[in-house]
């Protein structure tokens, strides 16, 4: 399968909150990294670390992607897009750009990089 399609397909399984069809997508030593300022960023490996990132992010928020474009390059899948949605704590409505690198080996996520407006989910989780 191309590493683009495993991409689709990990974002579809996030989708629906299928995190047994999340770690069938991704390597035993996946490592997943984002901002650590972010209640559930840092630096998360293997499928502990994929466990432990879906639960904390979708503890925090409630949250939906908007792939506006996909694509590979440099060995890489980039997908660009917006996060959308509300925080599970006050409510707060957000709508964030956001940039996702994927590497993809074997059929199988390697590694994933999520980049987010930072800043702006920090105010709408009432930490700045």
């Amino acid at each position: 399968m191309p590493d683009i399609d495993i991409v689709r397909r990990a974002y579809e399984a996030f989708a629906i909150q299928d995190l047994d069809g999340l770690l069938a997508l991704s390597d035993p030593e996946c490592v997943i990294t984002q901002d650590p300022s972010l209640p559930w960023g840092g630096r998360h490996v293997g499928h502990e670390g994929v466990t432990a990132f879906a639960l904390s992010l979708v503890g925090t928020i409630d949250a939906i992607v908007s792939i506006e474009s996909l694509f590979e390059a440099d060995g890489q899948v980039i997908e660009c897009g917006r996060t959308q949605g509300t925080v599970r704590s006050n409510g707060q409505a957000f709508d964030i750009p956001e940039v996702h690198v994927w590497t993809v080996g074997d059929g199988k996520v390697i590694e994933a990089h999520f980049a987010i407006d930072t800043p702006t989910m920090l105010s709408a989780l009432g930490s700045r």
